[in-house]
This record gives structure tokens, C-alpha cells and sequence, in this order.
């Protein structure tokens, strides 16, 4: 009779060491593999994230089309490059869509663009070299041009957030703004009173 319950319980103990041998394995396998495998998922997913956020994250804030309402003060240009009603090819990309559409002119004025920085008011991230804020749309600056280094609030509302912001002048130039009409490359999307694109960023449409 001992002998029986001395060899039930040797045979319990193996059966016991043989399953905690099996789970040890197991539990190899799992540190040594998946959990790799699943930080490997994790990254690839956060820099496809990345990817997805870098991507037009301005466009989406910036509103493609205007009222055509212009700053008070705001001087027409006398004899623009691109009359209003002619049409111009846009070279400039601050939004998708936009490099090679055809625009048509539907304002042209003579004052200074400036690129900003400055950080939202409704707590977006700081937006870096933005293009453009014109003079008339900065508040309480005088006639004079401003300098790159200075501040001013911004009176314009082309992104949200943007309204009321203390921006930073990266860079000034005189120059002839438009304000234009044209059709997304991308989307189709009919875009009215388009502020602003300069003078450098048009070129003529080829007949």
C-alpha cells in the first residue's frame, strides 16, 4: 500500500515537472517571438500614423475658399502682370490640388507679403513659414513694411486659429498679391477667392 501511494506520487511529480517544462517553453517562444513580431506591428503602424498626419495636415485647416472681402486700405494694382478676368497657371503648392491648376484673376493688389509663424489660438501646433499674410491683414502696424523678426497680430482668418494670433515676420517682400479662382487638380473642388498667391507663383497659360 506505501508502495502504491509512494509511486502515485512519483508519478504525479513527473507529470507535474513534464507540463512545467512544456508552459516554461511556451512561455520562450512567446518572449522570443511574438511579442518581436508585435513590436514590429506597433511601429510600422505608428509610422504609418506619422505618415498620415504629415500629410496635408496645413490643407485641411486652411480654408480653400474666401468671401473676396479685402483689408481696408488695400491698394488694387494699377497694371498688374495678370489682369483681372485673365487666366494663370499656379506654381506655387501651399495647398493639394493647387500646383498646375488654372486660375482665373479675380483681384490684384500691390502691398507686402510677409511669411509668418505663429502658434493657433485654438491650440493647434505652431505653424512655421506660412505664406501669406499681407500687410492690411496685421493689426495696428502702420504703413511701413515690417522686419523679419518682428511681431504682430494677425486679422486674417485663411486658417483656423489663425485670427488674432501673434505671428512672427520670417520674411517681407513688395510685390503684386492675387486673389484667384480655380479648380483642384486632385479633387475638383471649385475653389472661390483664393488668398493670396504672388506674382512669382503664376505663369502664363500656354496657347
Amino acid at each position: 500500500m506505501n508502495f502504491k501511494k509512494w509511486m502515485l506520487g512519483f508519478m504525479v511529480i513527473i507529470f507535474a515537472t513534464v507540463l512545467a517544462a512544456c508552459g516554461t517553453d511556451q512561455d520562450t517562444k512567446q518572449d522570443n517571438g511574438d511579442p518581436e513580431a508585435n513590436q514590429q506591428q506597433e511601429e510600422k503602424q505608428q509610422q504609418e500614423n506619422q505618415g498620415n498626419e504629415s500629410n496635408g495636415t496645413d490643407d485641411k485647416k486652411m480654408d480653400h475658399s474666401g468671401s473676396g472681402e479685402v483689408p481696408e486700405g488695400l491698394k488694387e494694382a494699377e497694371n498688374p502682370t495678370f489682369p483681372i478676368g485673365s487666366k494663370a497657371i499656379i506654381e506655387a503648392s501651399h495647398m493639394e490640388g493647387m500646383k498646375g491648376a488654372e486660375a482665373t484673376i479675380v483681384g490684384a493688389y500691390d502691398t507686402t507679403v510677409y511669411t509668418v509663424t505663429y502658434t493657433p489660438t485654438d491650440g493647434g501646433e505652431k505653424v512655421e513659414d506660412h505664406k501669406w499674410v499681407i500687410h492690411e491683414e496685421l493689426k495696428n502696424v502702420g504703413e511701413e513694411p515690417l522686419e523679419p523678426g518682428e511681431e504682430a497680430t494677425i486679422q486674417a482668418s485663411h486658417m483656423k486659429g489663425m485670427e488674432g494670433a501673434t505671428a512672427t515676420i520670417d520674411s517681407a517682400e513688395q510685390t503684386t498679391v492675387y486673389m484667384v479662382d480655380y479648380t483642384s487638380t486632385t479633387s475638383g473642388e471649385e475653389v472661390k477667392n483664393h488668398k493670396w498667391v504672388t506674382e512669382d507663383e503664376l505663369s502664363p497659360v500656354e496657347e
